[in-house]
């Protein structure tokens, strides 16, 4: 008698394989997911938006940062298309 698979990838894939196409218009994207975060702050000295702070927080992440410190370094050294694209603007009295 065979023995039993140990993983149990193969079948999650084959369930996965089960469900249709999706195209990228129906998969909403980060930004959109992280809009729905409601803000808990006082808009009274909010400098930038809770979705581009919440952005800049993931992709620095994503990029290896692993503590608050690195993750502020990496958001003080992120490229300026990234800013742009997150809707962050730098800010003028830190040119790079």
């Amino acid at each position: 008698m065979p023995a039993e698979a140990a993983s149990l990838i193969p079948p999650a894939l084959d369930q996965l394989r089960e469900h249709p196409e999706v195209s990228p218009e129906e998969v909403p994207g980060l930004l959109e997911c992280l809009a729905q975060v409601l803000d808990p702050r006082d808009p009274r000295g909010v400098r930038h938006a809770l979705v581009g702070v919440l952005a800049l927080a993931a992709c620095a992440v994503l990029a290896g940062a692993t503590s608050l410190l690195a993750v502020g370094e990496w958001i003080t050294d992120a490229p300026p298309h990234v800013l742009e694209h997150v809707g962050v603007r730098p800010d003028p009295l830190f040119p790079k």
